[in-house]
């Protein structure tokens, strides 16, 4: 079985930000050929959002993201039907570190009336098995990085970035979850 860890950063306010109101900005994905790796192909991608199209300064500086990135960037549409092509026809458990992204393609797929694909119902709640594999109360990605010795790589906030840390994460949780795929 491959695995598509992914992770995405959204608009976000420090407050008022009502889920319905967030709109993917990037996705950042790693897909490993399997279990036990090795992280192959990457894909990172800003996407302009259509309905708030002015990032918050909270969320630059949260995440990085420049404005000028998402103005020159491709609507969700666009950007998720190459995630798709990049992710081709070859079976996959789509992972991420709790059940946010998740929920966040169906959001965003909803708006643009494209239909959620039926291969991401085999999501892997990384966050959950993580917890549940260590007996702990379930963590941050970033927590999980120092508990498992590993350091965090690149920009926390930054999609592409946080997928490459969770897919180092993930090699420690994926072996031992992969019998029950």
């Amino acid at each position: 079985m491959r695995y598509v860890i992914v992770d995405q950063e959204a608009t976000c306010w420090e407050r008022g930000g009502r889920p319905e109101r967030m709109e993917i900005i990037e996705i950042g994905a790693v897909r490993m050929v399997s279990a036990a790796g090795p992280p192959a192909e990457e894909f990172a991608q800003f996407v302009r959002p259509l309905f708030e199209p002015v990032l918050s300064d909270f969320c630059k500086e949260l995440t990085g993201i420049r404005q000028e990135d998402l103005d020159r960037s491709a609507f969700f549409p666009q950007v998720f039907g190459e995630f798709l092509e990049c992710l081709g026809d070859v079976p996959f458990a789509l992972c991420s570190w709790g059940a946010y992204d998740l929920r966040q393609f169906r959001t965003d797929c909803d708006r643009h009336r494209i239909a959620l694909p039926e291969s991401f119902e085999r999501h892997v709640n990384l966050k959950a098995e993580f917890a549940r594999l260590r007996r702990i109360r379930a963590c941050g990605m970033k927590a999980a990085l120092a508990l498992a010795g590993i350091p965090l790589e690149g920009l926390h906030h930054r999609a592409i970035d946080d997928a490459g840390n969770i897919a180092r994460v993930a090699l420690e949780i994926l072996p031992k979850v992969d019998g029950s795929r």
